[in-house]
């Protein structure tokens, strides 16, 4: 495919408007070009054909089957987009004094969002996952720093955690302590009651956790965490395993941070967009970002973390999918969820074995270890030769504690066809892996350019077009 640089020719244009009649900027001359950018001259008819066959090379959930795990690629209704697009929500600006219809839905969503998790208040504010989990630790600091427990510098985080739970920790200046896992996949108790202590700020898990496990100990591991003083942080990464059966305040939880762009069905991947709102119990919420929503104390808030009410329109996609699936509808999204997962991973265990052969939750993870030991084949090259049969690759080498590790997430909105199918090309790719490992190696062969050079690509990446001399 030709780069939109080396399209067109010279003198091409598909410029309609007159020229501006408002006074041009006047820059210093040492600011300005000294000759005029090398930019693509090309008409309408090869900017559309150009991008046209851009999207004919992207994969995506309407394109086929997409089990990324712990990202939940689920299927996004039409209705959010068409009732996000409309202009009332589109076309405005959190201060115009018309705005209160905007008002009113941040107002529901949060009404709504905070019955799902059993939290007193919420705050829409973060961009995304990880903005969130730093601003329920920005929370966790704040309280303590508040009650003189500036010693409380300690926040526990098991090893099966997603990997910006440690990294927002450091972040908000906090010593991570990391706990192994235990025979069953789940938190080590014995490990983690070790680490407890009068230092212990916090506690920070996923649950179900990144092996799609959900940990039977929840409610003792809070009840200790409360114990000697410290908050507990609920990472709702994988909420859409539990929403409308569980909620992470009745497992004693004081934070959690949800992805509206995961479980509550809005477009996301590429670089967003993604929203990654905030709740908390009634005992934190003077500490929230100051919000006239949120009615706060001013001087107890952290402060703002992004302007007004974050990413907007993902709220509204996210409250018009709770509006149209209701109560039961959300319950039911979750169990089918759960079912769908169970019903793959028994499909395919035979070929690729579990690394914790237990009933998952919403997803679950392969080790392909003994695979690579015998044949040579590793999580890299099965991911790469699935794409092969027409579908997205699961997430790889992940979570870290799982050796060739391959992370499935089916997701509630695929229907047992598409699963069945799945699994034949799962099979398919064994007998592959079995009978000719070294094809594998070149897989896939079906697309546009291959197989990348990954390490190449990283060390030396090409980040600019070089027009021919």
């Amino acid at each position: 495919m030709k780069l939109i640089f080396e399209r067109g020719g010279s003198g091409r244009t598909m410029q309609y408007l007159p020229e501006g009649d408002t006074p041009k900027a006047v820059l210093p001359a040492h600011l300005l070009r000294q000759q005029p950018a090398r930019l693509p001259e090309v008409t309408e008819i090869e900017v559309g054909r150009h991008y046209a066959e851009l999207a004919k090379q992207v994969f995506g959930v309407v394109s086929g089957f997409y089990p990324l795990g712990s990202c939940t690629m689920k299927y996004n209704p039409r209705i959010n987009e068409r009732v996000a697009s409309l202009p009332g929500f589109a076309a405005i600006h959190p201060l115009q004094k018309d705005a209160e219809g905007c008002r009113g839905v941040l107002e529901l969503a949060e009404k709504l969002l905070c019955e799902i998790t059993g939290m007193d208040a919420m705050t829409f504010q973060p961009s995304a996952g990880a903005h969130g989990e730093l601003l329920g630790l920005m929370l966790i600091k704040k309280y303590h720093e508040q009650n003189g427990a500036l010693h409380r510098k300690k926040i526990i985080i098991p090893d099966a955690a997603h990997g910006t739970n440690p990294a927002s920790a450091s972040m908000a200046d906090f010593d991570v302590i990391n706990v192994p896992s235990d025979e069953n996949g789940c938190m080590d108790m014995d490990a983690f009651e070790k680490v407890l202590g009068a230092d212990v700020a916090g506690l920070m898990l996923t649950n179900p956790n990144t092996l799609g496990l959900f940990d039977p100990n929840v409610l003792a591991i809070t009840e200790k965490v409360h114990a000697c003083g410290g908050l507990c942080y609920y990472d709702g990464a994988n909420l859409n395993a539990i929403m409308g059966h569980v909620r992470p305040g009745d497992m004693g939880f004081d934070v959690v941070h949800l992805n509206l762009h995961k479980t509550f069905s809005t477009p996301h991947g590429g670089g967003g967009p993604g929203s990654g709102p905030v709740g908390c119990k009634e005992f934190l919420k003077d500490y929230m970002p100051g919000s006239a929503l949120m009615g706060n104390h001013p001087d107890r808030s952290v402060g703002q973390v992004r302007a007004f009410h974050g990413n907007f329109g993902v709220v509204v996609r996210a409250l018009t999918y709770i509006l149209t699936l209701g109560a039961d509808g959300i319950r039911e999204a979750s169990q089918t969820a759960v079912l769908n997962a169970n019903y793959l991973m028994h499909k395919i265990k035979e070929d690729f074995p579990v690394a914790y052969d237990h009933p998952c939750m919403h997803e679950f993870v392969l080790t392909l270890e003994q695979l690579k030991a015998e044949n040579g084949v590793s999580a890299m090259d099965v991911a790469k030769g699935l794409i092969d049969h027409g579908m997205h690759p699961p997430t790889m080498y992940f979570p870290l504690i799982v050796h060739e590790a391959l992370m499935v997430e089916p997701t509630e909105t695929e229907s047992r066809e598409a699963l069945d199918e799945a699994a034949k090309a799962f099979h398919a790719v064994r007998l592959q892996a079995d009978n000719d490992p070294e094809s594998l190696h070149n897989a896939p062969v079906s697309t546009p350019i291959g197989r990348p050079d990954d390490v190449a690509a990283a060390r030396d990446p090409i980040l600019r077009y070089t027009f021919p001399e």
